[in-house]
């Protein structure tokens, strides 16, 4: 089965040559969600509104793919300056709900768009079936 491209508006337009998200072998693979609303295409003011919206862009991502955060299975989480890391990470725990994905933070010289938080995702789609 050829690999699937998903996309909604619910959630920014890819800012270069990419997908949302692409579903194959069973997973769907999210691209890195910024904090940028999707209505006024502007980054959201400091890193736990980037993260809220990142988190929410993702949702939307899921949701357009028929899945939802109880699917992810792994996450990557960008961040431009790691001593954001707790504050992100309270935000994170307000979208995902045990058992927690398995995850990785790494802090980055710098994001698109001079974002200060990115995350991306991979999720199962076996649900998407049931």
């Amino acid at each position: 089965m050829r690999p699937e491209g998903i996309c909604t508006d619910r959630a920014p337009a890819p800012v270069g040559p990419y997908s949302q998200a692409v579903l194959a072998g069973g997973f769907v693979f999210v691209s890195g969600q910024l904090g940028i609303d999707p209505s006024s295409g502007r980054l959201e003011e400091g890193v736990e509104a980037q993260a809220d919206r990142a988190l929410a862009n993702l949702e939307a991502v899921l949701s357009a793919a028929g899945l939802s955060t109880r699917d992810v299975v792994k996450t990557t989480v960008l961040l431009a300056d790691m001593g954001d890391f707790a504050r992100v990470n309270a935000r994170y725990a307000l979208h995902f709900a045990e058992p927690f994905p398995a995850r990785a933070a790494f802090a980055v010289r710098a994001l698109p768009l001079g974002a200060l938080v990115e995350i991306e995702a991979v999720a199962s789609a076996s649900s998407r079936e049931a």
